[in-house]
């Protein structure tokens, strides 16, 4: 009862845990195919490509989400599409191109922020408030997992045939592949949007990338390692917000952390591949 208690007597906790779970149902299975595609890093990339957009939506209309979240999902979106027109168009390859996009859209966030607001609220923007989420941040937050949720649903077949054998959805129609490819980027676009409106544009990523990474030495298959990674980063959430509770931590980064803490411990004790479990596998095949 004791680890239910702040949810239970505090409604800031009961909404921070909300935002945070949905984000976990929808931001981790995108995580999980970035790492099968390779392109674990394109989500940090994109991340901090969100921020200039979040920054001019600042400076319109002070510290709106909607006006922040709209501003960032277009500003994720462009460099998106750019970063994917020059590597397609020119020799630089795709993580080159969001590393060169993603640098200069960081830099260009910190300082459309600090035009007009303070130091606070450039920290607010990039490591988010998770306990000051309202009802409003709720509902937005929601209602992208959900839809993120169902997209997800409805290409999943031919995201994973794009995952394993890419020239084996080109054969069957040469227009899939991209739009598929593209229709994925749309959806870790908005999802790093729901997450910079309570994790922040810095630690949005964490959620989406660590649980995923940490699945990975749960399960050998598919289905298994979506459910595993949604199951650690549901953890993560509560475990981070517990903490912040009753250590006086940053709630936010407390979240990540925990989900950073986990990902160690399934390094070391995963069945499928942790070092323990690996040592103990071939000591007993040496047996």
């Amino acid at each position: 009862m004791m680890l239910l208690q702040p949810f239970i007597e505090f409604g800031f906790m009961r909404r921070a845990l909300v935002a945070c779970v949905a984000l976990s149902l929808s931001a981790t299975p995108l995580g999980v195919f970035l790492l099968l595609r390779r392109m674990s890093l394109v989500g940090d990339a994109l991340s901090h490509a969100v921020l200039p957009g979040a920054a001019i939506g600042y400076l319109l209309s002070g510290l709106s989400l909607v006006a922040m979240g709209i501003g960032g999902a277009i500003a994720g979106l462009t460099v998106a599409l750019l970063s994917g027109a020059v590597s397609r168009y020119t020799p630089l390859r795709e993580d080159a191109s969001f590393a060169g996009f993603y640098l200069g859209s960081l830099a260009l966030g910190v300082t459309l922020v600090s035009l007009r607001g303070s130091s606070v609220d450039l920290l607010h923007v990039l490591f988010g408030s998770l306990l000051a989420v309202d009802v409003p941040s709720i509902v937005l937050v929601s209602t992208i997992s959900g839809v993120s949720l169902l997209i997800f649903s409805l290409i999943y077949r031919p995201l994973v045939i794009d995952a394993f054998d890419p020239t084996f959805l080109r054969a069957q129609n040469r227009w899939a592949s991209p739009l598929v490819h593209g229709i994925f980027l749309v959806l870790v676009v908005v999802n790093l949007v729901a997450g910079f409106q309570v994790l922040g544009t810095l630690m949005s990523v964490g959620l989406m990338m660590l649980p995923a990474a940490s699945a990975r030495f749960w399960s050998r298959h598919l289905s298994g390692t979506l459910v595993a990674a949604m199951l650690l980063a549901t953890a993560a959430s509560f475990g981070g917000l517990y903490a912040s509770f009753y250590l006086s931590l940053p709630a936010g980064p407390a979240v990540v952390l925990s989900a950073a803490i986990l990902f160690f411990i399934s390094i070391l004790i995963g069945p499928c591949g942790g070092i323990f479990s690996s040592r103990k596998t071939l000591s007993m095949a040496k047996e």
